[in-house]
């Protein structure tokens, strides 16, 4: 497991803490550091062209005591510093939608064709034949690890939440949860089909379970059933009843006549409902026709909804067919949507499974690809939001996800002093800091999970 850097317990093993020297001290200054302004909380600074402000940051006693323009005047020089040479420094970030109970089964469960319907179908047929709680519990725990040790501070996971795998992996979940209290913050949010929330008994033993081992969130996935509202308004009667907040799948597809959004945003209305409600993937928003994509979207706005994109599983699913090159990149109307003042965020989604062939949960890798693939680099420089202040915000995870005095020294520190060398490179020689000291970032072999790759294919 990683760990702090120092911890006196007994363990001779090595230990990769990244480029960045820390003084042994309880008391030291990060000097010359760039930060993105738009995850600064003080006063006082300003920004360079790529959103950069140059600054010192003071941490005592693994909290952040000051962030002052570098050079400040006045501050006491008693050896305990790190230059970082404009080195980019950001909070340990947030991952507001992935699927720890679905990581790493490929070697077990390839998606045969690289579609949706193969990966929606090769998933269930292995959750029927493989998902046991220590299977779960294994590959969940290993997702976890990895996230960590590359400076995630929080996650929200949907697990998939049918028949017997209700009272499987909700459990683990609670547990997991328990164990990693301290070094992330961990949500869940059940996962079904929309049809099933018709099901007395389905809706009945999935709100059993949050209520039990959740963290107050229930959701599923929307699509265009001819029972879409009655459906939603259940839903949405069962969240108002035990003060749920909503997180949705939505319109994952590229056939524009998918518009669920819209009817979500419309039940949120309807039923004035006053919490949270987040939706992901929303890809055919981007294929409807102008006046429709700004009707949804301004529904959207009005219904409080907050949207995620992700961006590296909708590419790798979204527009495949056999022999044919993909015509658009499977992602929402991502700008149109900030543009509207709806919340936006992208996030990292599936990890080696059959939705997702790769990923590792690197926060700083979906950022990258994410500007790429949306074409972030020329919209603005408060981008970095997107996998930090804005879900920390959704996910009511507040002082996370941003570098404010008095607040938590959890950080990540790189050797890249502007976005271009930040995205130019994966940063593998980053050092994260959890309450101050620089944890092991070495990542768990994933030759740990040979043993459970045995099983039935």
């Amino acid at each position: 497991m990683a760990k702090a850097d120092g911890d006196a317990d007994g363990d001779t093993d090595p230990v990769t803490t990244g480029f960045a020297a820390l003084p042994a001290s309880d008391g030291y200054r990060l000097t010359r550091a760039r930060a993105p302004l738009c995850l600064l909380d003080a006063g006082g600074l300003a920004a360079d062209r790529d959103g950069l402000a140059l600054v010192d940051i003071a941490v005592e006693a693994g909290r952040i005591a000051s962030i002052l323009p570098a050079g400040t005047d006045g501050l006491h020089d008693d050896g305990h510093a790190v230059d970082l040479d404009g080195g980019i420094v950001l909070p340990r970030l947030v991952d507001c939608h992935v699927h720890l109970d679905k990581g790493h089964i490929w070697p077990r469960r390839r998606n045969p064709d690289g579609s949706f319907m193969g990966a929606l179908n090769s998933v269930m047929a292995d959750r029927e034949a493989n998902w046991s709680a220590p299977d779960v519990r294994a590959r969940m725990d290993f997702g976890l690890r990895c996230a960590f040790a590359h400076g995630t501070a929080a996650v929200r996971t949907h697990i998939d939440s049918l028949g017997k795998q209700i009272g499987i992996s909700w459990p683990v979940l609670a547990e997991l949860r328990a164990e990693w209290a301290g070094r992330i913050a961990i949500q869940a949010s059940p996962l079904f089909g929309i049809q099933f929330a018709l099901d007395e008994a389905h809706m009945r033993d999935v709100v059993a379970a949050v209520k039990v081992h959740g963290d107050g969130l229930f959701g599923c996935v929307s699509y265009m059933i001819p029972e879409l509202d009655d459906a939603l308004d259940i839903v949405f009667r069962t969240a108002i009843e035990n003060g749920f907040d909503l997180d949705f799948h939505v319109d994952e597809t590229n056939d524009p006549a998918a518009r669920s959004l819209e009817n979500i945003a419309d039940a949120a209305i309807r039923h004035r409902f006053s919490g949270r409600i987040l939706a992901g993937h929303c890809c055919s928003l981007a294929l409807q026709e102008p006046e429709v994509e700004a009707r949804i979207i301004a529904k959207v706005k009005a219904a409080g909804i907050a949207v995620v994109s992700l961006p590296m599983c909708n590419m790798y699913l979204q527009d495949r067919a056999p022999g044919r090159t993909p015509r658009w990149r499977g992602v929402m109307a991502l700008h149109e949507l900030k543009a509207a003042g709806v919340p936006v965020m992208i996030a990292s989604d599936n990890t080696r499974d059959p939705f997702y062939a790769y990923g590792d949960l690197d926060l700083i890798e979906v950022l990258r690809e994410g500007t790429r693939i949306l074409q972030l680099d020329h919209a603005g420089n408060d981008w970095a939001n997107a996998v930090a202040r804005t879900p920390a915000s959704v996910m009511g995870e507040e002082g996370r996800g941003v570098l404010s005095p008095g607040g938590p020294a959890d950080l990540i520190l790189t050797r890249a002093r502007d976005w271009t060398e930040f995205f130019a490179r994966p940063q593998a020689d980053r050092t994260v800091l959890v309450d101050g000291r620089a944890i092991d970032t070495t990542l768990p072999d994933h030759r740990e999970l040979d043993h459970l790759m045995s099983k039935s294919a």
